[in-house]
């Protein structure tokens, strides 16, 4: 299982064990990221699970999806790392990946 840095939006820094085949936004609302809403459960229709990811990792993750693109343009939070979370599966590719929390709104 991959070792993955999770940053809370309060700056809090803590390592978690990801489950490959399922997603990070699994990853984050498993070990207790209550501040992750995912309201929409991983089906991409609400940005809840908006994250910035090491952008060392991008070349890693899936293409960001017109869907994906969409929902994340009504962020204010929105950067060139952000993603949906329930839109990047866990692999063993993740090893040592840091994901901050986007502020809500």
């Amino acid at each position: 299982m991959p070792k993955i840095t999770i940053v809370s939006q309060s700056g809090e820094a803590r390592d978690v064990e990801a489950q490959v085949g399922t997603t990070l936004m699994e990853a984050i609302r498993d070990n207790g990221f209550d501040e992750l809403l995912a309201l929409c459960g991983g089906c991409c229709s609400c940005a809840t699970c908006h994250v910035h990811v090491d952008a060392a990792f991008a070349d890693k993750l899936p293409p960001v999806s017109a869907d994906e693109d969409d929902l994340l343009d009504s962020s204010d939070h929105r950067d060139a790392t952000s993603r949906l979370s329930c839109q990047v599966p866990v692999t063993d590719a993740l090893e040592g990946l840091r994901v901050t929390i986007a502020q809500d709104g």
